[in-house]
């Protein structure tokens, strides 16, 4: 038989050869380095054995799938070291992920200490060096021999494979692991791993199932990998903004006031307000937005004619029963139908369309209480919403124009390199989620898919994630913890405008149903504020920040002249504090420092004396001495301009 490498080269045997003895074949390096074989293209085990022509690919850790290998192997390692530590645990699955690998056990919950402990028993099994060796077994022997284990939940998923299935397992001296692999060789060849975190997990995902214990942990190819992925989480603690927002005091939740439901206090709610102040005026000023203001909560009849009522009242906090109570009302989950009557209120010609409507909007969702995390997923929050009425003739330009505007805000916020764009479709397997006809989401589909092929904006299509009412543009974005969000929707609706019997006349004098654009321009602006959080690490572009500046006095002789800085800067717009402790200056500005204020002004008998101010920046350290009205006119044009300031390292700052 004829082996074609990857290089292109070949490699011809007589006989069936395993994957491990032709990497062997090749070179001895290889084959300890081998996790894997890529055979035409699908990833096997090393064990298989070739018998016929094919392309090969010898897989290492340095590979993806390679990678994805060795970290199965490892959690396996793992579930061995938890029974031979905890006996009376219960092993479940170990997947590999994308940073790692988790095992799930039917345990008391794991301390770091016993992670700790567990790190030092996987060095001994790695030590001791075993064979790792795969067999199989017929499905009834393979519940027999899982059942005499005493593990229940390895017999349930063997139970939900075919009758006539070959159930594989494999055997790490001793220890022997249902999976279908594949796996390393041996155990001896694992170095760089580490135990990060355990956490509850419920058996398949299911809260109506067993409570597990969830241990996660990582592995790489070399320590130096290990240590950088290591750094890495903990640059991802720093930033999570679920703990930084709460330590730079931007919002807070309470148990009394319940899950999903964040306060913002006074600092992050200054920054929510210059984004809200931001967008309106952009909108408005910019793009010809028009206003509206809207009730919170409307009766259950709006819901039925928007179709909401069937297909998302599971979403929304109803008020009132319908067996009982006259009337119905309901918390609005979103703007649409309160700003359709806003556009019937008025008869409308051809000539006065596109209308563009805009809201800022607190909406209301029932999210699970699973779901709830921080600011990113919330029960109550406030988007930047806006509808266009337009015509069928207008409908593809004014699509683009809420691309275009949706760029130009994630570009001033510093964040267009960290998104990506979705087309999210209906599923035509399941027509029940969805009102109209198969042809009109097709021929929408179709439009949205030029419109991103035009623009050159490279994008993925996602089939079953459209609203019930037509097919939209998700803006996605991950969080630190990978997790991808929605930040912005522009949607394209062909339907509701005949639910609601909205039209327009034409030249001819005729009723035409226009077309209608769902969107946001900046999306929910809680969501949007964790975002910025982890994207800055709270060192937000001054613009944006609570505070601007800190006035810094040396002593309390110059804390008139501190006040008088403070009021010249707060004309100018400007957020400014003095901190006016009896404290060294020293201390003032590693204070200042920590709570991230762009700029610091310290002031004292020559400041004084020439109506200047020293300052220190977050960006450059020491800036210098400078006249006051030139550091005023200095951060107006930044805050002005929105200036993304790049910070010099530590080490070039004076």
């Amino acid at each position: 038989m004829k082996i074609t490498l990857k290089d292109g080269s070949s490699k011809e045997y007589a006989q069936a050869m395993s994957i491990y003895d032709i990497a062997h074949d090749i070179s001895e390096g290889l084959a300890r380095a081998a996790c894997a074989g890529e055979v035409d293209g699908v990833v096997e085990d090393l064990r298989t054995v070739i018998d016929k022509d094919c392309s090969l690919n010898i897989l290492t850790a340095s590979d993806p799938e390679g990678l994805k290998v060795l970290r199965h192997t490892t959690s396996h390692i793992l579930a061995e070291a938890v029974k031979r530590l905890f006996p009376e645990a219960k092993v479940t699955i170990g997947p590999a992920i994308e940073d790692g690998f988790y095992y799930d056990f039917d345990a008391a919950p794991f301390s770091r200490e016993d992670l700790d402990k567990l790190e030092a028993e996987m060095k001994k099994i790695i030590k001791e060096g075993h064979r790792i060796e795969r067999f199989t077994l017929p499905r009834a022997e393979a519940i027999k021999f899982m059942e005499e284990k005493g593990e229940p939940y390895k017999v349930e998923l063997i139970q939900d494979l075919p009758e006539d299935a070959e159930i594989s397992f494999y055997d790490q001296g001793g220890f022997v692991d249902l999976c279908a692999g594949p796996h390393l060789m041996s155990t001896k060849n694992i170095k760089a791993y580490k135990l990060i975190s355990s956490s509850m997990a419920y058996w398949r995902g299911d809260s109506n199932k067993a409570q597990l214990q969830r241990i996660y942990g990582t592995v790489f190819q070399k320590k130096e990998e290990l240590e950088a992925h290591l750094e890495h989480l903990e640059d991802i603690k720093r930033r999570d903004h679920n703990k930084l927002g709460r330590e730079m005091e931007l919002f807070t939740t309470v148990d009394v006031i319940g899950q999903g439901l964040p306060l913002l206090l006074p600092r992050g709610t200054k920054m929510v307000m210059k984004l809200q102040r931001w967008i309106e005026d952009l909108e408005d000023k910019e793009w010809g937005y028009v206003r509206t203001k809207t009730p919170l909560m409307a009766k259950s009849d709006l819901y039925k004619m928007s179709g909401h009522w069937d297909h998302y009242k599971e979403g929304m906090f109803v008020l009132g029963d319908e067996e009982k109570d006259k009337e119905v009302f309901a918390l609005r989950p979103m703007t649409c139908p309160f700003q359709y009557y806003c556009y019937k209120n008025t008869q409308h010609s051809y000539r006065d369309l596109p209308i563009r409507y805009g809201e800022t909007s607190t909406l209301f969702r029932n999210e699970d209480s699973g779901e709830m995390h921080g600011l990113t997923r919330v029960r109550q929050f406030t988007i930047s919403e806006g509808h266009l009425v337009v015509r069928p003739d207008q409908m593809v330009e004014e699509f683009k124009g809420c691309i275009a505007l949706a760029k130009y805000v994630m570009s001033t916020l510093g964040l267009l390199d960290d998104i990506t764009w979705h087309l999210s479709k209906w599923d035509p397997e399941n027509p029940g989620k969805y009102i109209g006809e198969p042809a009109v989401w097709n021929e929408t589909e179709e439009h949205i898919r030029n419109i991103l092929t035009e623009l050159d904006l490279p994008f993925v299509e996602d089939v079953g994630e459209a609203a019930f009412y037509g097919p939209k543009v998700d803006i996605n974005a991950k969080n630190v913890y990978g997790k991808e969000d929605t930040m912005i929707t522009i949607q394209w609706d062909a339907l509701l405008a005949e639910q609601f019997d909205m039209y327009f006349i034409d030249q001819n004098g005729d009723k035409v149903r226009p077309c209608i654009i769902h969107r946001t321009s900046l999306g929910c602006y809680e969501r949007t504020l964790a975002w910025l959080i982890e994207k800055y690490a709270g060192k937000f572009p001054t613009w944006l920040c609570p505070e601007q500046v800190r006035i810094l006095p040396i002593s309390e002789k110059y804390e008139d002249y501190a006040e008088e800085v403070r009021k010249e800067l707060a004309r100018n717009d400007i957020d400014v504090t003095c901190d006016n402790r009896s404290e060294k200056i020293g201390f003032k500005i590693r204070e200042a420092r920590l709570a991230k204020v762009p700029y610091m002004l310290v002031v004292g008998a020559q400041e004084a004396e020439d109506k200047t101010v020293s300052v220190r920046s977050r960006y450059a350290g020491d800036e210098g001495v400078k006249p006051l009205q030139a550091f005023i006119d200095q951060i107006c044009k930044e805050i002005r301009t929105k200036e993304i300031r790049q910070e010099v390292p530590q080490d070039e700052k004076k």
